[in-house]
């Protein structure tokens, strides 16, 4: 089972603050929209990790490891068929990573690897030299280095304890890009800016903010998430000109109210535009734990006896009695809904469960997006 690390409350503006300035914070364009043409491609492939502490995979249950390590090794000019091939310090891994735009050859880019099998952590490994193929099934990287494992586990005879994910991590600048993406990107005569959160408040202050800047009626939105611009209606010499000259200009986002959740780790993010009806809120759950004691007996001296076992186990009960109910008013901001589920004393899941209930009551007036 998961455990839940973190829990965060992560407000964006003071409660006293009001909530038409927290909504139209005022940000670059280039930090809200995507450029046409201007994007990174995924990348993919299968390699190995080496180098390991006795953490990498069982190749009695993951096959697909030692027929690649075989196949390296027989590259090298080494011949392992029919040998008792058992290592422990190899795991199969994906490698993905995003080609950025206008990237040329000799270039790096950051790549993640991820165990597909039953190795329990990547810690310490190197990640073998790896292609990186996009969806047309063409490579155009390939990656190789020692990977950073952000998690950790350790094990002993009774208990057992993982934090963070030590079977995925990152491999920074651990992919050299071998080709380039045929893109001309100088020819094209007309940009459009595609807005990360589609929003029509937005989009027509990026195209006021466009067309003051070039003086003239260069851009024109088209709808919520979408702003066309003319590279000679701005009188610009090329689209490279045009968006060096744009994509500084600072216009004000209005953005919608939203509470993200990511169950993985725990963490909740609540804007400051988050307003709650008048909701009544109890939290408890019942709770078991069981916990075994054995006790040892030893026989008299100079006996043949056996040291006997005694079981012990202890069994303890929480049915949440303690937990009160609590009335959250109506149009409640983020401060008076953390304050509100703070003093019932709710945990990290508990929260998440509680929002979820608010929304699905109709009482959150927010888009809530569960990750």
């Amino acid at each position: 089972m998961l455990r839940i690390l973190t829990t965060l409350a992560l407000a964006l503006a003071t409660a006293l603050a009001p909530a038409t300035a927290s909504a139209e914070t005022r940000v670059r364009i280039k930090d809200i929209v995507e450029f046409e043409g201007v994007r990174g491609n995924d990348l993919v492939g299968y390699g190995l990790v080496v180098g390991l502490n006795g953490t990498g995979d069982g190749l009695r249950n993951s096959p697909f490891t030692e027929e690649a390590l075989v196949t390296l090794l027989e590259q090298l000019g080494i011949n392992v068929n029919g040998e008792a091939f058992r290592p422990k310090n190899v795991a199969g891994v994906i490698v993905t990573s995003d080609l950025p735009a206008f990237a040329r050859a000799g270039s790096r880019i950051d790549v993640t690897v991820s165990a597909i099998g039953d190795a329990s952590s990547l810690l310490g490994g190197t990640l073998i030299m790896t292609p990186l193929k996009a969806a047309d099934g063409h490579i155009y990287a390939v990656a190789q280095g020692p990977v950073l494992a952000g998690g950790f586990s350790a094990q002993g005879d009774a208990a057992a304890i993982t934090q963070g994910v030590p079977t995925s991590a990152t491999v920074p600048g651990g992919a050299r890009v071998e080709q380039e993406i045929a893109f001309d990107f100088g020819a094209m005569d007309r940009v459009r800016l595609a807005l990360r959160d589609p929003d029509f408040t937005t989009a027509m202050r990026i195209e006021e903010a466009i067309n003051r800047a070039t003086g003239g009626q260069a851009a024109r939105m088209l709808d919520s998430g979408t702003v066309d611009v003319s590279v000679s209606g701005a009188g610009m010499r090329s689209p490279a000109h045009l968006m060096a000259r744009i994509e500084s200009l600072d216009v004000a986002a209005a953005r919608q109210a939203r509470v993200v959740i990511d169950q993985r780790s725990g963490t909740i993010v609540l804007g400051a535009d988050v307003k709650i009806s008048s909701v009544a809120v109890s939290q408890g759950g019942l709770t078991v734990r069981v916990e075994e004691q054995p006790q040892v007996t030893m026989p008299n001296p100079f006996t043949d006896a056996a040291p006997i076992v005694l079981p012990r186990t202890g069994i303890g009960v929480d049915a949440g009695d303690q937990n009160r109910l609590a009335l959250v008013r109506e149009a409640a901001t983020l401060a008076d809904l953390v304050d509100g589920l703070n003093a019932l004393g709710v945990g990290p899941r508990g929260m998440i469960d509680i929002l979820k209930s608010i929304k699905t009551a109709g009482a959150l007036h927010a888009d809530l997006i569960v990750q």
